[in-house]
C-alpha cells in the first residue's frame, strides 16, 4: 500500500486534504490523473447499469433530506458503532476493530494492550455527521449530510415510477458523496469519511426476489473481471446469519485482495420491502406498484448492490501496479484496462526543433477529439516513456526526423514495449479500434 500511496502523491492521483495546515485525518483530495481515473471508473459503472440496459434509470437526489427520511430508514435509531476511548492518550477506538489497530503508544501493541493503556466501556456512536439548515440553530434546524445514497432512491421510487413508465422488475440508479463520521478510518481512501457511492435499487416482484438476488451478484463480480482485476484477487463471501441486517433475506460481498487482505468492494443485498414500506409509514404516501394487467397490487421487494467510487478506484490501482526490469532499469507501471486509463495516448515529439513539435500539435488535435490525449515535449523521450508509464497511459505516439518525411510514426504499447510504425493519418481509427477491443490484463496467467 505504501507504494501506492507513493505513487498516487508523486504522479498527482491524490494526496491529503489540507495538507498545507497539516491535513485532516482520512480525508483525500484527487487530483487530475486521480478525477480522470475515478471519472472512468463511474462512466463504465453508468455504461453497465443505464447504457447497456432498458430497465434501469437515473437520479441524483440531494444530500440534504427531511430528517424524517432517517428515522424511517432507522439509521437514527440505529447507524451506530462501539466506541471506546483510551483515558490516557485520548485516541478513539471502533471497539469491534481493536484487534485490528495499534496503540498510538506502542505500535506493536493492540489498543488496550500497552501498559499504559486505560480504556473506557464500549459504547454506541451514531455515524452520521449531523449540521443545520437555516438562519438559527435549534431543534427544528437539524439536518443529516446522507450516509448512504439509497435513501433518497427509495423516497423518489413514487416520482420515478409516474416519468419512466418502468414496472417491475426495473432499477433506480445513482452516483453521490455519502458521509460517514467513522471512528477508526484510514488504509489511505479504503475508508473515509466521505466519499462516493454507485448504489443502484432494483425492484422486483416478492416471488422473484431471490432470482434477481444471484443475478445481479454474477453480473457485479463479472464487472470487476471486465474491467480488468485479476479472477483470483476476487470472491464473492456471503454474509453468516448473525451479520445481516434486520430486513435482509440474503448479503454477499465481492471481496479483493487489497494489501491490508481479503476486504470488502461491493455489497448486493437482498433488502426485502422494508425500505419503501418503512417510507411509506412514515410519510403516509403509498409507495407500491399497481400491476394493470393482473389488477395486482404489492410493494416491491429490492435487490441493492452497492459500491465505492473510492474503493473501486483502490483497487483498480492496486490491481494495475507493476514493476519489472527493462534493460537493466526498474520500470514501474500501471496495468489499467485502456478504458480506465486517465490518458488513452500521449504525443511526444523526439526533439523540440526541426518542425516535430508542429507536426505532434497536429497529431495531438487530431487524435483529442476522440479520446483523452496529452502532449509532452519536456526531458528526455526516456523519461516520458517512464512518466507515462507511471499514470498508465495504454500507448505513446513519438515524432521523429522520419515523422517529417512520410507523415508516420511509432506507437509504443504500454504493456508490450512493441512499437509499429503507423500512419498519421489512420492513428485515430487504430486506437480507437484498440479502446474499443477486448483486454485482459498481462498480469494474469
Amino acid at each position: 500500500m505504501d507504494k501506492i500511496v507513493a505513487l498516487c502523491k508523486r504522479r498527482g492521483f491524490i494526496f491529503p486534504s489540507s495538507e498545507i495546515y497539516g491535513g485532516l485525518g482520512s480525508t483525500y483530495d484527487y487530483g487530475h490523473y486521480g478525477v480522470l481515473l475515478k471519472t472512468n471508473v463511474k462512466n463504465e459503472w453508468w455504461r453497465a447499469m443505464v447504457q447497456e440496459r432498458d430497465d434501469i434509470v437515473a437520479l441524483d437526489s440531494a444530500i440534504l433530506q427531511h430528517p424524517r427520511v432517517w428515522e424511517a430508514s432507522g439509521h437514527l435509531a440505529g447507524f451506530t458503532d462501539p466506541m471506546v476511548d483510551c483515558r490516557t492518550c485520548k485516541a478513539r477506538f471502533r471497539a469491534d476493530h481493536i484487534g485490528e489497530l495499534q496503540c498510538p503508544q506502542k505500535p506493536s501493541k493492540h489498543p488496550g494492550e500497552g501498559p499504559d493503556c486505560d480504556l473506557t466501556e464500549a459504547r454506541d456512536f451514531n455515524l452520521m455527521f449531523e449540521t443545520t439548515v437555516g438562519p438559527v440553530k435549534d431543534s427544528g434546524s437539524i439536518a443529516y449530510l446522507r450516509p448512504e445514497t439509497a435513501q433518497g432512491i427509495f423516497i423518489n421510487f413514487k416520482n420515478v415510477l409516474q416519468f419512466s413508465r418502468k414496472k417491475p422488475p426495473f432499477g433506480i440508479a445513482q452516483v453521490g458523496k455519502s458521509f460517514r463520521n467513522e471512528i477508526t478510518p484510514g488504509n489511505f481512501v479504503f475508508r473515509t469519511r466521505e466519499f462516493e457511492q454507485m448504489e443502484m435499487e432494483f425492484f422486483v416482484p416478492p416471488a422473484e426476489a431471490d432470482t434477481w438476488y444471484r443475478y445481479w451478484i454474477d453480473q457485479r463480480e463479472r464487472w470487476y473481471t471486465q474491467l480488468g482485476i485479476r479472477p483470483d484477487h476476487l470472491k464473492i463471501r456471503p454474509h453468516d446469519d448473525d451479520e445481516l441486517s434486520h430486513y435482509s433475506s440474503g448479503t454477499s460481498d465481492v471481496e479483493y485482495l487489497f494489501p491490508i487482505g481479503w476486504s470488502e468492494l461491493e455489497g448486493i443485498a437482498n433488502r426485502g420491502n422494508f425500505d419503501l414500506t418503512r417510507h411509506a409509514e412514515f410519510s403516509g404516501e403509498k409507495l407500491e406498484y399497481f400491476d394493470q394487467g393482473t389488477g395486482e397490487r404489492y410493494v416491491p421487494h429490492v435487490i441493492e448492490p452497492a459500491a465505492g467510487a473510492d474503493r473501486a478506484t483502490l483497487a483498480f490501482l492496486v490491481d494495475a501496479y507493476d514493476e519489472e526490469e527493462v534493460g537493466g532499469e526498474l520500470r514501474t507501471l500501471l496495468r489499467l484496462h485502456p478504458r480506465l486509463a486517465p490518458v488513452k495516448v500521449a504525443v511526444l515529439p523526439l526533439v523540440k526543433k526541426d518542425g516535430q513539435p508542429e507536426l505532434a500539435s497536429e497529431v495531438h488535435s487530431a487524435l483529442r477529439g476522440r479520446m483523452h490525449t496529452e502532449y509532452d515535449e519536456g526531458g528526455s523521450v526516456g523519461k516520458r516513456y517512464r512518466r507515462q508509464d507511471e499514470i498508465g497511459t495504454p500507448w505513446c505516439v513519438t515524432i521523429d526526423h522520419r515523422s517529417i518525411e512520410d507523415r508516420t510514426v511509432t506507437l509504443r504499447d504500454r504493456d508490450t514495449l512493441a512499437q509499429d510504425r503507423v500512419a498519421i493519418d489512420e492513428l485515430p481509427d487504430l486506437i480507437a479500434a484498440r479502446l474499443a477491443a477486448d483486454w485482459t490484463s498481462p498480469k494474469i496467467g
